[in-house]
């Protein structure tokens, strides 16, 4: 019998491409079909029944991963093979991230046709197969009801076994059993053993030795389920856990399918287990990855919240520009480490698109010179901000408000110290200011609070002077490590800053947050709640110092300090009778479950819910 054809569908926004994918699977005998955006592809998938899709990873308006994505999001297309097709070198991210669209395999370009032929050849074959035993399911439950009981007591159990050792081995990862009732034994194949971590020289373990390796809290459950089968209700499926001879506990699914007598008594038990390691694997990365995608979003919308609520100006045009510069700042930041995968931004970019608008009408007049250095995302974001503010404050009552001003950026890396020097001159006599600004309290907030680091200003008369000097290792695969005791710049107390000051009247709030513009704006809550601010920390070193010898009313507590979570402090005060909120953008499912019945504060924080949060730890002491 001819095997029918099946639809694969190939989707690219070159022709040529598509041209050469037709080319190379013609061989394979199965209709072909193209689409050169999105919109055809799914206009295609609705009229028609499709085993394999052939997906450009980069198209315009809809890439290859959001065409997945919405394949995936389809009830009837979720079973559907996926293949990414990709000319750019992916890296893990972008891998894990198709594999999460649902994708079954990559091919990179230039393609190996006969690699191609053979991945889209597997998965033909498996979804002509799938139907095939699809249809022989249907025709099997269609002759049951007419069969005798003596035929459903010998054909239907053969048949039943044929499939089972046909989908074992297929699949690999499947495994097929048959227990008899008379004499109690089993038989099972090479791929239940394999799962089981079985000895190959015991080609035949006893029930009593696979259901010992039942996992403890699985097995009462699916002995009881075995105990429910009877003629009316013969099959069941179930997931349990089981433990290798060797320790290493594996996920399982199973069904089973029950033979009885013309008494009603069991005769048979025949069943296929499955590995659902790898998947349950996958499903748990899945969720963290959602849940750090989430925080980092929710971190996100809370630096712009206080942005937002810091900003201050004379008139709303003053405002709306202040606000969009520092906006476009971060923005900045995010655009050079995405594409770095978050892995690092090159200083010398983010100073240039940091001074861009500067360089369009003032190129002349403004130096930016400096080693190679790689900065790490916590220190790209600060860093970023510290520029803008710099040349927002030049350009408004500095030398890049006068024609004859100039302005020199350049840095250097000592004795793993990144030291950057800002020096203005030609421009308006300076003089040093009588108040600290919101510019000011980002810039030290975040070099000297954030990266313990060190902020000096000289308000030199010809022009403004600053120096920025930070922990730095100057090593390949830079990644910002939060210094410890003797690896500190010795950084004074910032007494000028009115946000962050100490109470000894046992009125204080403890505060820890690491993000130096969330700590600013949650510092101003308190103080507009009619709080006293200890802190703001950003680290928990630091908190833990006054958790143990300060006079406290109560704590303000961010969940993940530095990488760190916050529970050993939280223990602390609470073996002191000190009340606390938690402040977090992950789920509430994430918190230890100690502390569940602490109240928490999502980010973005409202001041009302803080404030709620607040009262509830008094009403629950």
């Amino acid at each position: 019998m001819n095997e029918q054809q099946v639809n694969v569908l190939l989707v690219d926004d070159q022709p040529a491409k598509l041209l050469t994918y037709e080319t190379i699977l013609s061989e394979l005998g199965e209709n072909l079909i193209t689409a050169r955006n999105a919109r055809e592809a799914l206009e295609i998938l609705l009229k028609n029944e499709i085993a394999v899709v052939l997906i450009d990873v980069y198209m315009p308006e809809t890439d290859g991963f959001e065409l997945a994505a919405m394949i995936r999001d389809h009830p009837r297309f979720e079973k559907i093979a996926i293949i990414f097709i990709s000319a750019i070198l992916l890296t893990d991210v972008d891998r894990l991230r198709g594999y999460e669209m649902g994708a079954v395999d990559y091919v990179p370009v230039p393609v190996v046709p006969e690699v191609l032929r053979a991945k889209v050849r597997v998965f033909t074959e498996l979804y002509r197969k799938t139907r095939e035993l699809e249809q022989l399911n249907r025709e099997l439950e269609a002759r049951v009801e007419e069969r005798t009981a003596a035929l459903v007591a010998s054909t239907s159990q053969l048949r039943y076994s044929q499939q089972l050792q046909s989908l074992a081995l297929a699949a690999g990862k499947m495994g097929s059993w048959r227990w008899n009732a008379a004499d109690d034994t089993l038989v099972c194949d090479e791929g239940l053993r394999d799962i089981f971590g079985v000895d190959a020289a015991d080609p035949q373990p006893s029930r009593a030795a696979l259901q010992g390796m039942m996992h403890a809290k699985d097995r009462a459950k699916l002995i009881a389920e075995l105990r429910r089968l009877s003629p009316e209700a013969n099959t069941s499926q179930l997931e349990f856990r089981i433990r290798r001879p060797n320790g290493d506990i594996r996920w399982c699914a199973g069904a089973v399918a029950a033979s009885f007598g013309d008494a009603g008594a069991l005769e048979r038990l025949s069943g296929i287990t499955v590995d659902l390691t790898e998947r349950k694997m996958a499903e748990e990365r899945q969720m963290l990855l959602a849940g750090e995608v989430d925080h980092r979003a929710r971190n996100v919308v809370s630096v712009i919240q206080s942005i937002v609520r810091s900003t201050q100006a004379d008139s709303i045009a003053d405002y709306v520009a202040a606000l969009e510069g520092r906006i476009q700042a971060l923005s900045t930041a995010h655009k050079l480490l995405a594409k770095s995968r978050w892995e690092g931004a090159d200083l010398m970019r983010l100073a240039v698109e940091e001074f861009a608008p500067y360089l369009d009408t003032n190129r002349e007049r403004i130096s930016i010179s400096g080693a190679d250095v790689m900065l790490s995302p916590a220190m790209a974001q600060t860093i970023a901000l510290a520029f803008h503010e710099l040349a927002t404050n030049a350009a408004k009552y500095g030398s890049l408000g006068s024609e004859n001003g100039r302005v020199a950026l350049s840095w250097q890396i000592k004795s793993e110290r990144l030291a950057i020097d800002w020096s203005e001159s030609g421009g308006p006599d300076v003089t040093t200011p009588t108040r600290q600004g919101y510019g000011t309290r980002v810039l030290k907030a975040g070099i000297e609070r954030q990266l313990q680091g060190r902020v000096d200003f000289d308000w030199h008369r010809s022009g403004l002077k600053c120096r920025l000097v930070v922990p730095y290792d100057n090593v390949p695969g830079f990644v910002t490590r939060i210094p410890n005791e003797t690896q500190m710049i010795d950084v004074p107390p910032d007494l000028s800053d009115s946000q962050s000051r100490k109470s000894d009247s046992g009125n204080a709030i403890l505060l820890v947050e690491d993000e130096p513009l969330v700590s600013m704006m949650l510092a101003d809550m308190l103080s507009d709640l009619g709080h006293t601010v200890d802190g703001p920390y950003n680290r928990i070193g630091d908190a833990l110092r006054s958790a143990e010898n300060n006079a406290l009313q109560a704590g303000v507590l961010d969940v993940n300090v530095g990488g760190e979570n916050i529970y050993g402090l939280a223990g602390v005060l609470t073996r002191r009778n000190i009340p606390f909120v938690f402040v977090t953008g992950y789920s509430s499912t994430s918190i230890d479950p100690r502390f569940t019945h602490v109240p928490i504060v999502q980010k973005p924080i409202e001041p009302t819910s803080l404030r709620n949060a607040l009262l509830a730890t008094k009403r629950s002491e």
